[in-house]
Parts: structure tokens; sequence; C-alpha cells
């Protein structure tokens, strides 16, 4: 890209130019955003991945306003349209929205009310007209009275010549631009309800006559109302007042308001912006809101899948997990320490009381034979009955029972994934599978299912479903690379995701791993048809090889700096094992002596880091969590009880929590902390265990407010919008069954779990 895109970028950001230059090239040159941001810190200045990524959207703006420049240079020069002056003010047009503009007054249109006029040969009375505000068209217009071509009077003179003005004001550049700019200043976002459908349109009730300014409506409370309108239920509006807009075009253009010619400018003034301007830039507006709520609601389902991907994982032990049941039953399986499954069986939590002694024993037996560690239970519905169940058979106090969370998970069970992982078994057996590898390793499990699945968003079948297949791609992509994937135990999903691979060549490093043994090194992956130079130094730093005799390899250093790892531990009289095991040789390297090349001080310090923990797993370390005893359905709640939960979505206006009754309740952003919160993301994150208070109670509609208070109180800010989110648990029993036979997950349009109930506002 020319240089001067380059320096547009930077100056955008507010980045340097070099980081942004350097950072383009590897992006052409194929490298992915993790291995830019871990392995090439010189080049960049230490870009992040968030940084790198704002780089390359930026560039790619860029680059389509280039090429739509291009096109409209060309358009315009096949016509003999293109002047040295317009060239130039297409040419310094920073945004696709002013490049329209313009070329609006030289676009091929089709035949309007202006082009008649202009056809009738009226234009010169409307020029007349417009550059003589303060004089009377009186003696001029009967020049233009034109009965042949319909122009039969002086008032059908005028008309035309006033389409010819307001069509002229609307295609000025400078006048769309201000009003573009009024627009996304003053603009109100109007919703209201279709005359005849109050009744249907209830979940709506809060948008049925709803006024707020555009510029500072939220995202969800934009989606919702937009949903309304898809729907048929709602009228939405984006739009100023109109005096002030009038009042923007007759400052620009109005000279005179009191002679004969400035009253017919006048009239085409509020004619330009009734009939056309006013429909286009509401037109901008509609898809700006939409961008800006689509962009917040993305990274609102971004942040919460990354901190889902990286909870806390339990390790590698044997692990009991239990998918529970009542009318089917629990089905329970037992997996090794490598995630194998070496059980599966089936016990009834509501049975008689001989039938529960026996599955006690055989739970007691099955716990002793394969030396289980760990028991994981789904929290769908029967969870915690079967949690209860578990804990009084008798099994050692030390033994950690753990709820685990299963959106997604009858997902997994039905898919190809699953069918080829475990071809001889059906999808509860599966389901049971998965859940004990979530509590195992959350990041390795999940990546198996579509993101979009695990159900911690909010209206993300309304947003754009490229850009959020996009962003969540690049979340899953950057935990998996953050946390390394072991190359010779990783399943083919996990190391898809790995920088420089795909479903394609993970597919042929497992078949090699299956025909050909372990790999030795990181650097046998070359062996594997379709992995190249290329690939090899995109994904080999985030490779691991645990039980290699070359304590490198299971570290996050990158093959490319093996020798000068070597040449340290050599300068210090030791080889590279001791030099990974003993902190007092470490400490006698002088990193200074190293820098040279493409080799600076971060690479340095990163080396040293790894070194000292080589392969350390950022996640933070599994903690055990338990529901408060004694409730377990939401008759055991009251007013005011204080409970264990578990954060389970975060949206714009709160966070859904999980306290082991089947049904999360909502903390509304304003009962989040004592302290006034602006956004529920800076308090909370998913999985997040939390202590909450049982604000206000609604059995009979399944609806639980929950306060993070300290001294809990009904807010003044918790009103109609707090209720409707609240009404629309998304964990009432009826969403949760949906949600385990394949429906659309909870997280993935809340308000489509309202039951009728007002939508989120």
């Amino acid at each position: 890209m020319d240089e001067i895109y380059i320096a547009k970028a930077a100056a955008a950001l507010g980045l340097p130019c070099t980081g942004v230059r350097e950072t383009s090239k590897l992006l052409e040159s194929g490298a992915t955003i993790p291995f830019i941001a871990r392995y090439r810190k010189e080049a960049t200045g230490g870009f992040d991945e968030v940084q790198i990524a704002s780089v390359r959207d930026e560039l790619e703006r860029l680059k389509i306003l280039f090429e739509r420049k291009a096109a409209v240079k060309k358009s315009l020069s096949e016509r003999n349209l293109l002047s040295p002056d317009l060239e130039a003010s297409i040419n310094s047009a920073e945004s696709l929205a002013r490049l329209e503009d313009i070329y609006a007054p030289f676009k091929p249109k089709r035949r309007t009310r202006g082009t008649m006029a202009r056809e009738a040969g009226l234009e010169p009375l409307a020029r007349f007209i417009f550059g003589n505000q303060e004089s009377d068209f009186s003696e001029k217009v009967s020049d233009f009275i034109f009965p042949d071509k319909g122009i039969s009077d002086s008032s059908a003179a005028l008309a035309g010549a006033r389409d010819i003005i307001a069509e002229d004001i609307a295609d000025n550049p400078d006048a769309r631009s201000a009003m573009r700019e009024l627009f996304e200043k003053e603009s109100l976002l109007i919703s209201k309800v279709i005359s005849g459908k109050e009744d249907s349109a209830a979940k709506y009730r809060d948008y049925f006559d709803w006024k707020e300014k555009a510029a500072h409506a939220p995202s969800h409370r934009i989606l919702a109302v937009r949903r309304g309108e898809s729907e048929g239920f709602l009228i939405m509006r984006v739009l100023p007042e109109e005096s002030d807009a009038i009042a923007l075009l007759t400052g620009m253009f109005l000279k005179s308001a009191s002679s004969p010619c400035g009253e017919q400018v006048k009239l085409a003034i509020e004619d330009s912006y009734k009939r056309l301007l006013s429909a286009s830039t509401e037109t901008y507006m509609r898809l700006e809101l939409k961008k800006r709520a689509d962009a917040d609601a993305v990274k609102i389902f971004a942040d919460n899948l990354r901190e889902l991907l990286m909870a806390p994982p339990l390790g590698g032990k044997n692990v009991m997990a239990i998918d529970p049941g009542f009318r089917t039953g629990c089905k329970l399986v037992c997996l090794n320490r490598q995630g194998d499954l070496v059980h599966n069986g089936l016990f009834y939590v509501e049975q008689s009381e001989a039938k529960s002694i026996e599955a006690s024993g055989m739970i007691r037996s099955l716990c002793k034979k394969y030396e289980i560690e760990a028991i994981a239970i789904g929290n769908g519905t029967a969870g915690r009955e079967t949690e209860n169940f578990i804990r009084s058979v008798g099994l050692p106090a030390s033994l950690p029972i753990v709820s685990v969370n299963e959106s997604g998970a009858s997902i997994y069970s039905a898919s190809e994934v699953a069918r080829r992982e475990f071809p001889n078994f059906d999808i509860t057996v599966r389901g049971a599978v998965s859940i004990g590898r979530r509590l195992m390793d959350p990041l390795a499990e999940l990546v198996k299912i579509d993101p979009q699945s695990i159900g911690v968003g909010q209206y993300q079948h309304d947003v754009n479903q490229n850009l959020l297949k996009r962003s969540l791609d690049e979340t899953v992509s950057s935990c998996v690379n953050k946390v390394g994937v072991e190359l010779n135990t990783a399943s083919c999903e996990l190391l898809s995701y790995v920088s420089g691979l795909n479903s394609a060549t993970a597919s042929k490093i497992v078949e090699y791993r299956k025909s050909e043994g372990a790999f030795k090194s990181r650097r046998d992956i070359l062996k594997v048809r379709g992995i190249g130079d290329k690939a090899f130094e995109q994904a080999a730093g985030f490779l691991r090889i645990s039980n290699s005799p070359n304590p490198l390899e299971a570290s996050a250093v990158h093959p490319e700096r093996y020798a000068l790892v070597e040449k340290m531990a050599s300068d210090v009289g030791v080889d590279v094992g001791e030099l990974v095991k003993n902190p007092a040789a470490r400490a006698k390297i002088d990193l200074n002596k190293y820098v040279g090349g493409d080799v600076g001080m971060p690479t340095l310090k990163d080396i040293m880091a790894e070194l000292a923990k080589p392969g350390r797993d950022p996640r933070e370390a599994f903690e055990p969590f338990a529901f408060t005893k004694g409730v377990n359905k939401m008759s055991d709640l009251s007013e005011g009880m204080r409970l264990n939960g578990i954060v389970t979505n975060v949206t714009a206006f709160g966070a859904f929590v999980d306290i082991g009754v089947h049904q999360d309740g909502l903390v509304h952003i304003s009962q989040l902390s004592d302290s006034y919160v602006r956004d529920a993301r800076e308090v909370v994150k998913p999985g997040q265990k939390v202590s909450v208070s049982v604000l206000e109670l609604d059995i009979p509609r399944g609806r639980i407010s929950l306060s993070m208070k300290s001294n809990p109180q009904k807010s003044s800010r918790q009103t109609s919008e707090s209720r409707g989110a609240l009404h629309g648990n998304p964990k009432s029993a009826q969403i949760r069954n949906d949600t385990r036979r394949n429906a659309r997950p909870f997280g993935n349009s809340l308000g489509d779990a309202f039951g009728g109930t007002s939508i989120f506002r």
C-alpha cells in the first residue's frame, strides 16, 4: 500500500508510522496476529494483538476507499467530467461518505422531477432564481412557459425550477456532509408500535412510544428496536428536529427570504430536506447505528468468550462426569487423565430407596476403581438434584464435586466431530464426556463447538454475521495461541486454531501422528505434507512437546531462537537443560550482549521469562466452587438471601448469574457495585465467582433480580429496563431444555426468552 496510507493509518490510530509500516508488511506476507504480537515485537515496536488488528482493519478500510476513488475517477474520466479540481477533491476525501458526496452530482441518475424539469428547459430559470435571491422573477418566468412540454403556466414553471434547485442542494457535497453531522449529533431514535399490534407485540411494550438521543443509545436498545421493526411490530425512525435541519440548509443557501426569488429558494430548501435529504441521511444514520451496535455487541460477545475459554483448567485428572436428567436418567462416564472414555453408565436421581442405595454403591465403586479425582456435573435440568445425590453417597470430603456450564454440549454431542471421536456411542455419552473434558480443559473442549453456540452474547443473530464470525474466530485463535498446544495430543479442532495452521493441515498432522507416532521435535511437522517453511515459522512457537529431551520444545521459545539460547548457555558454562533448571546460571546472563540484528530486548526478556517457567499455562489456577447448600430451586429463595453464584453472561445492561436454581438471576448494572459502574465488563466476567443478594422474586414467571451491593436496595435506575431484562431470564426450565435440544442457546438472543414480557431497553 502507498506510503501515504500508512501515514494516514498511523495518524488515525495514534501509532508510530514505523510500527504500522512493519505490521503492514508482516500481514501482507501472511503472518498472523498472534505470531506478530509474540515474535515480532522489535519490528512493530511492541504492538499487542488489539493494536495489530486495528492496523489491519484501518488499512483494509483505506484500501476500500482507495479502490472506490479509482472507480469514481474512472467513471468520471470516461464521461469527460473529471476536471483537475474535481480530481483533487476526490483525492482529498477521507471517508467513503465524503467521497460519495463529491460524486453525487455526477452519478448517473434515474429520471427524477429535476431531470424532467431540465428536459423541459427550466434550468436557466432555476439558476436565475437561485443566483438572484433578492430579485423578482415576474418578468423572467413568462419566458419559460412551454405548453408543448407540460409547462402551461408560471406556477408549473416555478415548481419545475424549485425541483431543480432542491436536487442541486441535495447533491451539494457540503450540504450532505453538514446534514450527516447534524443527524449524528442531534438525531433522536424514535420507535412506535404499529397500530393494532399492541397485544401481539407485548415483549416490545417499552418501545411502543420510545424516544432518546441516537448518539447515546446503547447497542442492546438499538438492536431491540430494529428487531421489533423487522418482526413487524414497531416503526423506527432516526431523525433530528425538522426545524433544525431546515434551519441548517437555510443558513447555507438562503440569502434573502423577503423577495420573490428568495421565497422560491426557501420553498426549494424545505422540499430538498423533506423529499430528498431527510430520507437519504436517515438511511445513512440507520446504517451507522447498526454498525455501532454490531461492533459493541460483537465486542461484548468476544470478551465473554475469551473469559470462558481462558477459564482455569482442572488439568489432567481422572474425572467422573455426569449429564443430569430426570426422565431419561443421569448419564455417567469416567475419563482417564488424558480425557479418554473408560466407562459409561446410567442412574436415576428420583427412584426407590433400594435403587438409590444400588446407585450410591455403583458410584463409590467406580470412583475407587478408576481413582476418580474430581466429579463434573452439568448444570442443566436436574443438575442441583444430581449434585445433592452425589454428595450423599458417602464419597471422601476431599473429592471436588463441580457444577460445569454445559451450554452447547448438546450441539457438540450431535456434531460430526463427536461422531468421529465416539462413533460407537450415542449423544448422551458424548455430552457427558464433553462436560468432563470441559472441567479438565475448557479451552481444548470448547474449540470443538461453533463459538456462537456457547451462549455468552446478546442479539448475536441480529448483528453482522461476517463481523461476528471473524471476531469470535480471532478470539478463539488468540486464546489457543496464548495457552499453547500440545503437539502430540491436541485434537484436530484445537490444532486448527494454531497460528499458521488450518483445518486441512491440522488433519494432516493428526493423520501423520497416528501413522508415524509421536513427534520428537517441532521441526518434524515439516515432514507433514502441506506444511512448508512459512507455516512452520508461524506455528512452531505455539506448539509444545512436553517430554522432549530439549526443554525448549515445551516452551514458547521459537525454534528460530534455539541457537541464541544455546549460545547463552554456553557463555555461562552450562547446557540448555541446566540453564532452565538453574536460576543462578540464568542470573549470570547479560542480555545486552545479545542485542543485535532482529533481536532486541523485548525478545530477550520473553526468552528469559520462558526459561524461568517453560510452557507455563497463563490461565489462573483452578479453584472448586459450590453453590449455597439447601438452595436448589426458586421456592428455596427469599428476598434478602445472600448466595454464592457464577456469572454466566455479561451484557451491556448487567450480568446473569447462576445461583443453582436452574434459572439465572439478573444483576442489573446499577446493582453490580456500591460505586457507579459505566460498563459491566469492568466489574464482572463470565465464570467469575460472586456473592449476590436476592433483590426481588417473581416465582410464577421465573424472574430473579439480584444485587452485588453490600447493602442492596432497589435502585431508581432499575426501572422497567432491568425488569424487562430479568423477566427475560435465560435459564428458565423451558429455555434450558430447548438449549439442550440443539435450539438456539439462550445467549444468542436474550430477547427470545422473554415469554411475552418487555424487551431490553
